[in-house]
């Protein structure tokens, strides 16, 4: 391990910023808020002992820039933000990791690096209070759709234009973040797995091949409220009968199409106990590595919606939330990973993910890409109990460091 890179410290510090931002239900650094703007000082705070230039681009991104006698540059990329009551290793862990290759570089080029090395903690990576994933990725990779997202909302109704200026962001202006990817040469994030591939196969680090495609919709269901008393069962045009049956219904489609289908929230209205459901709203998120199968289990999933809406006498219509398509990493810097992991701890592992990143969004923006994957306890992620074991973390910070030396190296041969 290099002399100057101190994983026990990031470690320390992770411990610190639970402490700080989190409760006994997890984390609470929900992008916009309060607790993210305190995490985000924190933050800021860590990199004022460095020699690095620290701003917030058009879209609410905080860069860190460590110039170089190049302008091409190396980015080291996470998230500081959370869903409410989760881990408190996702996505700061990445944010942190970079903190401290910032410091063994910064030290061991005398503050100048034959490259430039960028950090930047993007925001909103989670989408938890307005459904949209990855916003401040996809605003600077200049893919966010902004019709859909100046129609989103909170569930109090405060619309994300309103939030973002809450918080001293001008939304008309996101995409001009854009500019910050200039020079960008490659892209680098590393990230719990959060789910149990590694820890089946007993290995602490693998290299990621790349993210699934996403389809995430609203699914509305539309029947008629009646007494719950007086209405006969034969009669009823009940929108939570037709709403009900999806969630077997996508378990099925899963299956026969390989990926995975969640139903992750309901609504209804009137909402009473006395009231047939007039109106039952689903969100369908649908996740897979081959995008004719991802198409496949939307089509399906639309098909079953009609169908259940028929057979109860009630209608459907559905509204996209988000959508991005299979990202495939860059092939050079997956063998440059698994060469970091190989030399760290003795075997890697090559897979998919399939939560988001916002390394996604970055290779779509066709800068070269890859992730590092340190293995989750349990499977377990987006919950408190979320956890890695102490070693694996120090084993991903130092492998996570020779795969941005190897990174620095493979810029400067370009």
């Amino acid at each position: 391990m290099n002399a100057h890179l101190d994983p026990k410290r990031t470690v320390a510090e992770l411990r610190e910023l639970r402490r700080l931002t989190s409760d006994e239900n997890g984390a609470q650094r929900v992008a916009f808020t309060g607790t993210w703007v305190e995490a985000r000082a924190w933050l800021r705070k860590k990199l004022e002992a460095l020699p690095v230039e620290t701003h917030v681009d058009a879209a609410g991104n905080l860069w860190s820039t460590l110039k170089g006698s190049s302008d091409r540059a190396l980015l080291i990329g996470g998230h500081m933000d959370s869903v409410p009551n989760g881990g408190w290793l996702d996505g700061c862990l990445n944010v942190l990791a970079g903190v401290e290759i910032l410091r063994r570089i910064s030290a061991e080029f005398g503050g100048l690096p034959p490259v430039t090395v960028r950090l930047v903690d993007w925001a909103d990576e989670e989408g938890a209070r307005f459904g949209k994933s990855l916003f401040g990725s996809s605003a600077c990779a200049g893919t966010l759709d902004m019709g859909e997202a100046r129609a989103l909302r909170d569930k109090g109704g405060l619309g994300l234009p309103e939030a973002l200026r809450e918080v001293g962001i001008d939304f008309e202006s996101v995409k001009n973040s854009g500019a910050e990817l200039a020079g960008a040469a490659a892209y680098i994030e590393l990230h719990i797995e959060q789910g149990p591939v590694l820890l089946d196969l007993g290995l602490p680090l693998g290299a990621v091949l790349g993210t699934y495609g996403v389809e995430r919709h609203a699914v509305t269901f539309l029947g008629q409220a009646a007494h719950s008393g007086s209405t006969p069962m034969n009669r009823r045009r009940d929108a939570f009968l037709a709403a009900a049956r999806m969630s077997p219904e996508i378990y099925a489609i899963a299956e026969r199409c390989g990926g995975v289908c969640t139903i992750g929230s309901c609504t209804t209205k009137p909402g009473i106990v006395t009231s047939v459901v007039e109106e039952c709203r689903i969100t369908l998120d649908q996740r897979h590595l081959d995008p004719a199968a991802l198409a496949r289990m939307l089509h399906e999933a639309r098909e079953a919606a009609d169908r259940f809406a028929a057979e109860g006498g009630v209608s459907v219509q559905w509204d996209r939330i988000w959508h991005i398509e299979p990202i495939p990493f860059n092939g050079a810097l997956i063998g440059l990973c698994e060469e970091s992991v190989r030399e760290t701890c003795g075997t890697s592992h090559r897979l998919p993910s399939g939560p988001l990143h916002d390394a996604a969004e970055v290779s779509r923006a066709g800068v070269p890409t890859v992730m590092m994957f340190v293995q989750s306890l349990r499977g377990i992620s987006h919950n408190k109990i979320e956890d890695t074991r102490e070693e694996h973390l120090e084993l991903a910070i130092t492998a996570f460091d020779k795969l941005a030396a190897k990174a620095m190296d493979w810029i400067g041969s370009k």
